[in-house]
């Protein structure tokens, strides 16, 4: 299920699309002012060191790999010399950087300090040195090989970028889209917009100074997807995808005077996950959670922790919404869950399948009660527990209710 355009728009372009504009338009359309200029040579290494500490502190050695090739991809081809050895480099580094980013972006991760990371630290280091060792040995051919057209298109052949290399991007590209349209991860994206920023410096033979501040902003990049991932896995369900409940407490701080909070308790939850299981509770939980995010009035959903969830409405009374809430409880009793049959195929059939006799259809109900700020109810915190106290009062009433 995708997201609205709008946050599917947002997702997808900041901050990766958002810091690749930027980069081109300093640096090609509105360049700073002379006086920052200086600050420029010291970007690469302030964005190496805070990748390098947050990849530590946070976890993340595919950050902390990733800049590793990143910085020696450029150092490469700054420091390459002239001749055979030069060309080589040029043809190399844009055929492998790309094929290293796509490799760490689908890895788990797996620590730096471990067996893992030094294997990986290896594979990164050995590049290279194969490639040094090839030119030393085999330089003409293997220099043929990565410069050799893959197809006869006259438009191709003025690009400094030979067309093995340009495919490993155009393939490089493709599957990192995909990826992140599949997965919508932070990270995803990340590795996909710090690839489509090394890209213009590379097929357009751009300066070094031009070309290291590209590759510094792809790294800026993928440093603001670690921190913009682990916001998320801070304020975000990561079952449901819903805001958790520390999203929930800060929303509270800042909503204004008038609000309205809904408690939502899924009913006999706890059969569910004694009957059935934990697995088939989890999908109770996100098939709730699916329903819950779509609530009218301005209502915003979260997670709040079990098989509780809870609804805001800014700006409204009880009143204003009650309707919503009871539109709510419908649509989650409307929907029921099917249980597969253990012996349903794992693909759906094609045309119009049969119903399988072995699924069970489940009754899923929640209870809500709901409050608003007023009078001696001044605190988020008074507020949540008169909506408790209303969500008791609708389960004593029989449950599959709504109470304010």
């Amino acid at each position: 299920m995708f997201p609205s355009s709008l946050r599917f728009g947002t997702l997808f372009f900041v901050p990766g699309g958002f810091l690749l504009a930027a980069a081109a338009l300093l640096l090609h359309v509105a360049p700073l002012p002379h006086a920052v200029r200086p600050f420029f040579p010291f970007y690469p290494y302030l964005v190496l060191g805070a990748g390098l500490f947050l990849g530590w502190r946070f976890n993340r050695s595919r950050l902390i790999f990733a800049l590793l090739v990143l910085a020696l991809a450029e150092r490469a081809l700054a420091l390459s010399p002239s001749g055979e050895a030069g060309r080589l480099a040029a043809a190399a580094v844009p055929l492998l950087l790309p094929l290293n980013l796509v490799l760490l972006s689908t890895l788990t991760e797996r620590g730096f300090f471990t067996g893992w990371g030094l294997a990986r630290l290896g594979l990164v280091l050995a590049q290279p040195l194969a490639v040094f060792r090839l030119e030393r040995t085999r330089g003409a051919e293997v220099l043929d090989l990565l410069t050799r057209p893959l197809i006869d298109l006259p438009r191709l052949e003025g690009l400094p970028l030979p067309q093995p290399a340009l495919a490993a991007f155009v393939l490089s590209l493709l599957f990192l889209s995909v990826r992140f349209l599949r997965r919508q991860g932070a990270l995803d994206g990340g590795f996909l917009w710090a690839l489509a920023t090394v890209l213009p410096p590379l097929a357009l033979s751009l300066p070094e100074p031009v070309r290291t501040l590209y590759f510094a902003t792809a790294g800026l990049i993928l440093v603001a997807a670690v921190i913009e991932d682990s916001y998320g896995m801070a304020f975000r369900d990561e079952l449901t995808g819903l805001p958790a409940r520390r999203a929930l407490n800060e929303t509270l701080q800042k909503v204004g005077r008038r609000y309205t909070v809904a408690m939502v308790d899924i009913d006999h939850f706890k059969k569910f996950n004694d009957r059935y299981g934990h697995d088939v509770g989890d999908q109770v939980l996100k098939m709730v959670a699916s329903r819950l995010a779509k609530v009218n009035g301005g209502g915003r959903a979260f997670r709040y922790g079990g098989e509780e969830f809870t609804v805001l409405f800014p700006g409204k009374g009880v009143k204003e919404a009650l309707p919503h809430l009871e539109a709510l409880r419908q649509s989650v009793a409307g929907a029921g869950f099917t249980l597969r049959h253990s012996r349903r195929p794992a693909r759906k059939p094609k045309g119009k399948p049969a119903k399988n006799k072995g699924d069970q259809k489940l009754s899923v109900t929640v209870s809500i009660g709901a409050a608003e700020r007023q009078g001696d109810r001044n605190q988020p915190a008074l507020v949540v527990k008169s909506a408790d106290q209303a969500l008791y009062r609708a389960k004593r009433g029989g449950r599959n209710r709504v109470c304010g």
